[in-house]
């Protein structure tokens, strides 16, 4: 690339990255404003600034604040696994809810409320045992997928490791479902969060966990991101470029794994986010470099926080879950690009 191309796409990808910020800005306020009584946008600065009265300053800070910051801190965390993924396995389908990642981390937070929530559904031992659970649960479901892939006679191709990936997924799904019909009446609605995916009943305890999962999972990106790069090459050409390719695609499987484990444990098995935000920041910034990675987080902190505030007014006083309202963004897209990808390779 000549270097007037990359002076002259460096200023489109800041301008870019300043829409990005300033439209999950805007949802940030917009989010924070809804809900039993509507506050207006000035008021939400003030609260946020400290400078409004005490009233909506609790409003604020303690009922909808940890709402809108675990959506946040959840979209872009699965965002990030998701665009690791695509780059790990060189497959724009890839995303944690397509390879059963995603699934897998919601079983495991499924047993273990089931094997240790009580008639009273109280926990019997720490909630902070919940997020090891969606670890353990991920990342059994992501090297069933890996096993499966290599052992295949046929090939590991990238549309094996999709078709693996969605089984997978479909078998966790039924057996969170069996969990439900099986456990008592207490635990389905436990369950059921798992098995869509909402931001409605978060604290800022669930905030937290993602926080400091996203404080190691960043500058990790970011001082990797050179070998992230790398892997867009074909396994030869990588290695000719000085990078221990097993390794790497070892260590961002399992940070893909964690972000996508920490974010279901808490805001539960949101889907089709890893898919669909990569490709919008793909879409307005290019594939590669840290902004990539940056407009990639943005794109799915926007995208789950918008979804939840759709989940919020469309139908009130119900609300929708924010994974349904993701599904349906994604899923189309998800049929587009199998589509597209059978077709070029006809």
């Amino acid at each position: 690339m000549s270097t007037w191309s990359q002076s002259s796409r460096r200023p489109r990808a800041d301008a870019a990255l300043l829409v990005f910020g300033l439209g999950v800005v805007a949802l940030t306020i917009l989010g924070i404003g809804l809900g039993a009584s509507f506050m207006p946008p000035d008021r939400v600065l003030q609260a946020l600034l400290g400078e409004a009265p005490r009233t909506d300053e609790i409003i604020v800070w303690t009922l909808r604040m940890p709402r809108v910051a675990l959506a946040l801190l959840a979209g872009a965390a699965l965002a990030l696994a998701g665009a690791i993924l695509q780059r790990v396995t060189r497959n724009p389908l890839a995303a944690p809810s397509v390879l059963g990642i995603t699934d897998g981390a919601a079983l495991g937070v499924v047993v273990f409320l089931w094997l240790f929530s009580n008639e009273s559904n109280t926990l019997r031992v720490s909630i902070h045992w919940q997020p090891v659970a969606a670890i353990l649960g991920a990342t059994v479901f992501a090297v069933l997928v890996a096993a499966l892939t290599i052992a295949d006679p046929r090939g590991r191709g990238p549309l094996s490791v999709i078709l693996y990936g969605i089984a997978l997924a479909a078998l966790a799904k039924a057996a969170v479902t069996m969990l439900m019909i099986l456990g008592p009446v207490y635990r389905a609605g436990q369950a059921m969060t798992w098995m869509t995916g909402t931001v409605g009943a978060a604290h800022w305890s669930d905030a937290a966990t993602l926080a400091m999962a996203l404080a190691v999972a960043v500058p990790v990106l970011w001082v990797a991101s050179r070998a992230l790069g790398q892997m867009r090459l074909d396994d030869d050409s990588a290695v000719a470029t000085g990078l221990s390719l097993v390794a790497a695609q070892a260590a961002f499987l399992a940070l893909a794994v964690v972000l996508t484990a920490v974010a279901v444990a808490h805001a539960g098995a949101i889907g089709f986010v890893g898919l669909t935000a990569p490709h919008a920041a793909r879409l307005i910034i290019g594939d590669g470099g840290r902004a990539f990675l940056c407009a990639t987080a943005l794109a799915g902190a926007g995208l789950v926080l918008g979804a939840d505030i759709i989940a919020r007014v469309i139908a009130p006083p119900l609300e929708l879950p924010a994974g349904a309202l993701t599904a349906l963004i994604g899923a189309p897209l998800f049929l587009y690009l199998l589509v597209r990808r059978s077709a070029i390779h006809a």
